[in-house]
């Protein structure tokens, strides 16, 4: 008799980055003008500001954080809302022998990943506060990475080097 079991495929080699888990960390929504706010005709200026955030886990798994922060300020200052969402992802990277790998997949894989999921999020929070729903325009992250780590480079070629007595 013959085993007809199909062959397991062999183990995966060289370097790996496996989406384990997305998920909304954090999200709040302020309407500080409420329900007055409501009553305004006035269109609002809208200021979107993003960060992301690695943090290593353990066992080749990093938890990435990309938050975006949504305000809308109407003419005169008053803040119509503030919308912010701190969507995560954990990624399993393991298999790349070149830190500077790792920082890059970090940095701009994980978080073009996670992206469209936070700007669900936040149209959905928009929606739910009673506003119109902005639409996130797609972000280039890796010339935003590239832009951060030459200005890393930058501060610390001009950092003073301390001498020892």
């Amino acid at each position: 008799m013959t085993d007809t079991a199909a062959p397991q495929p062999a183990p995966a080699t060289g370097p790996q980055v496996l989406l384990q888990k997305i998920y909304l960390k954090d999200a709040s929504i302020e309407i500080p003008q409420a329900p007055a706010i409501f009553t305004r005709t006035e269109q609002p200026a809208i200021d979107i500001a993003l960060n992301t955030n690695a943090a290593n886990i353990g066992n080749d798994n990093f938890q990435v954080t990309l938050s975006i922060t949504v305000t809308a300020k109407m003419p005169g200052g008053d803040t119509a809302f503030l919308i912010e969402a701190h969507q995560a992802g954990i990624f399993l990277v393991k298999g790349f022998e070149n830190p500077a790998e790792v920082e890059g997949v970090l940095g701009v894989f994980c978080p073009n990943t996670i992206f469209p999921f936070a700007r669900e999020a936040i149209a959905d929070l928009m929606q739910r506060a009673g506003f119109t729903p902005v639409l996130l325009q797609p972000v280039n992250f890796e010339a935003l990475f590239i832009e951060h780590r030459n200005r890393r480079a930058a501060a610390t070629a001009a950092a003073p080097v301390a001498v020892a007595h």
